[in-house]
């Protein structure tokens, strides 16, 4: 006799094959737990609880997923790709993108678009760097485990600009950043593309001294808008300039570390060396 909990998990396991094969024609949540054999609430239940999200929010990470391919691989207009999402229109769409990526559909198509952006690799006290710019400033820089998986990330976040292997002014400013202290940080040029939010969060990032710590509350409340912990904690994980824009200095109001986008480790790193070099 099997246990609920893996009769749960079957369940789970069959709507997701459900919503992946229907998700363009956005099922309901009762359309969904039909295919499962539970009503509507009890199925949201436990598939939030398997799943980490709702049945609702899985959708919208697959119909956003799919509406990126169409405007990026297929160079389908906003109407096309909303219908082809199975979405009612381009505000929908709108909507959706917003909401998840925090930009405009058409922000995200034209990323980059005729930008040339230089790159290069460099060691630095915290693994192999890859770090690139504009011909305003530093774009991006990223710590990498593998050179051609970093570079494959800089080309998804730019997929439309001249992308080339190529050190200049910018690029070494930013890295001497890790041999200098952090008084010459106002020498280092910044070409940042975000939204307003994601720009206004970045932007008190930068305000955190060297070797200090703040929380997500924080920023919130330092950019005017304390209840927005959760969407300020998705714009620092979205944060595309490691260590110069010091996404590592934000921790939970517990004392916990947090997520970082380049691993916990390096995090704790990066804070512990920023510490003892304060003194």
């Amino acid at each position: 006799m099997k246990l609920p909990e893996s009769r749960d998990y079957q369940r789970v396991e069959k709507a997701i094959e459900y919503i992946r094969l229907n998700f363009k024609q956005q099922p309901s949540l009762e359309q969904i737990a039909r295919s499962t054999g539970l009503s509507g609430a009890h199925f949201q239940r436990v598939f939030t609880q398997w799943a980490g999200v709702s049945p609702k929010k899985f959708i919208q990470y697959l119909s956003i997923e799919y509406a990126k391919k169409c405007l990026v691989d297929k160079q389908s207009n906003l109407m096309d790709t909303a219908f082809e999402t199975g979405l009612s229109g381009t505000g929908r769409l709108h909507d959706l993108f917003v909401n998840i990526e925090g930009m405009t559909p058409g922000e995200f198509k034209n990323r980059g678009a005729n930008i040339d952006i230089n790159y290069c690799f460099a060691d630095t006290q915290f693994g192999r760097a890859i770090v690139a710019s504009t011909h305003k400033g530093i774009c991006h820089l990223s710590f990498v485990d593998d050179e051609q998986v970093g570079l494959d990330e800089l080309k998804d976040s730019f997929p439309r600009a001249n992308i080339h292997s190529l050190v200049d002014q910018f690029q070494q400013q930013a890295l001497f950043i890790f041999q200098q202290d952090w008084a010459k940080l106002e020498t280092i040029k910044l070409h940042l593309m975000g939204t307003p939010f994601q720009l206004k969060v970045w932007e008190s990032l930068l305000s955190i001294p060297n070797g200090k710590l703040a929380t997500y509350g924080k920023i919130a409340s330092q950019i005017g808008n304390p209840k927005a912990s959760r969407a300020v904690g998705t714009a620092i994980g979205s944060n595309p300039i490691a260590y110069i824009i010091p996404c590592h200095r934000v921790i939970q109001s517990s004392g916990a570390l947090g997520g970082y986008r380049w691993g916990e480790n390096r995090k704790s790193a990066l804070i512990g060396w920023e510490a003892a070099n304060n003194h």
